[in-house]
């Protein structure tokens, strides 16, 4: 068995729109490290999309897991429930940025969350339109897709989208978007397309995944949450990919000193495991009528059982300051490769560990430089190490480590990345 073969036998069984970044299929993989079917070490700076913060195959979860398969998989927590989510939901509670008492709901993955938030919203409010911003990224169902802000390949051929729907503009410094500019816009969707009376939610990532790591500010953050607070609409903030201690806090938004009314969780939540989460204030969250939320896997016990481990790890091996230590090495190595290669690395910017660099030709923000990218995440992967394109413009290498991850595969991977870089941009 080898990785051609195996690409071979997936071209021909599973669907060309459920691509793979390479044709590399693995066999085992701990902490930072993968082995393939061919057994070829590579070393991972992807974490599969941010879900293993706590590393391939740790320890704590591993053993969570086993001792929760020798109990039972699957009851459905809306048949007959269990202790592990009641557990997991009070510390999603107590995780959740601010004092207002919380409650929780169980789904299956990222775009179930979003999408209850926004049922959630509405059943509170009993009003229907959802601002979210251009850039965003909010799942692959036909409502996420409909507040995700990039079209190129979330959303072509899927149309049409539900409507009471409206984009603005994510402030981006490097871009030259301002805060003024966004909110500007977005009082002009106020006068033209619908009266804030009629809004149920703005959605917000702290920190864009998809879009490019970039970053709102505190100020804003807290312009939005004022005056979400002035016109009754909910703020909802997507920490799918900033949570679980990604950006050197347990979430993101908490370092705007802010409280979301609803926030998404998934991801980072237990360790590789399906199992997503939206954790609110307890008043909107009891809105909706018993039987309005949920789904057949939501909650599922393996998932919960491992979501407890992830909490002790977490705490236990202080993986907040462990991402801002390893989102500052990465930055110390890239920072080096842009002061050689001004007029290709446009920026460096990092919340924690969520780290990017982004590429443009002749040093101009408005000439971006995605056939690099493209180039450099399929060259890397030749190489033994993991990288992640993204980005509006597709021209952004991401960096989402374990936050396990040892400072010498830091080193190391570090060392295949500006060698890649290298020949190519030499080539």
């Amino acid at each position: 068995m080898n990785n051609a073969d195996l690409q071979k036998r997936k071209e021909s069984a599973i669907a060309r729109g459920q691509g793979n970044m390479a044709p590399v299929y693995v066999d085992r993989a701990l902490n930072s490290e993968i082995w393939d079917v061919e057994g070829k070490r590579h070393i991972d700076f992807g974490a599969g999309i941010a879900v293993v913060n706590t590393g391939h195959n740790h320890p704590k979860v591993k053993a969570a897991v086993q001792a929760q398969l020798e109990r039972f998989t699957h009851t459905c927590v809306m048949v007959s429930p269990y202790e592990s989510a009641v557990a997991l939901a009070e510390k999603l509670n107590a995780a959740a940025p601010g004092n207002t008492p919380k409650k929780s709901i169980f789904v299956t993955t990222g775009a179930e969350a979003v999408e209850n938030c926004v049922k959630i919203a509405r059943a509170y409010t009993g009003r229907p339109g959802v601002i979210a911003f251009n850039g965003g990224f909010h799942g692959r169902t036909n409502m996420t897709m409909g507040l995700t802000g990039k079209v190129n390949p979330y959303k072509i051929g899927f149309g049409p989208f539900p409507s009471d729907i409206y984009h603005i503009p994510y402030p981006n410094e490097y871009l030259g978007i301002t805060e003024e500019q966004a909110l500007a816009d977005l009082q002009m969707r106020f006068t033209c397309d619908i009266e804030p009376s009629r809004v149920a939610a703005i959605i917000i990532e702290p920190v864009q995944g998809e879009g490019g790591f970039y970053q709102a500010s505190a100020n804003f953050l807290q312009t939005l949450r004022k005056l979400c607070d002035e016109h009754g609409i909910l703020l909802i903030m997507d920490e799918i990919q900033s949570g679980f201690a990604r950006t050197g806090t347990m979430f993101c938004h908490e370092q705007a000193g802010i409280e979301a009314d609803l926030m998404t969780a998934a991801k980072g939540i237990a360790g590789g495991f399906p199992i997503a989460a939206v954790v609110g204030k307890a008043d909107i969250m009891d809105a909706p009528i018993p039987g309005g939320l949920g789904g057949t896997y939501g909650g599922s016990p393996v998932g919960c059982a491992a979501g407890l481990a992830v909490f002790d790890v977490i705490e236990e091996e202080k993986l907040c300051a462990r991402a801002t230590q390893v989102g500052a090495h990465f930055v110390e190595h890239l920072k080096g490769l842009q002061a050689e290669y001004p007029h290709i690395i446009g920026e460096v910017r990092n919340a924690g560990a969520m780290i990017a660099v982004e590429f443009v030709h002749e040093g101009d923000v408005n000439k971006p430089y995605p056939e690099l990218a493209k180039k450099l995440s399929a060259k890397a992967a030749e190489n033994g190490l993991v990288l992640l394109s993204c980005g509006i413009r597709g021209n952004v290498i991401r960096f989402l480590p374990a936050l396990t991850i040892e400072t010498d595969i830091i080193d190391e991977g570090m060392a295949i990345f500006k060698r890649c870089f290298t020949e190519l941009t030499q080539a």
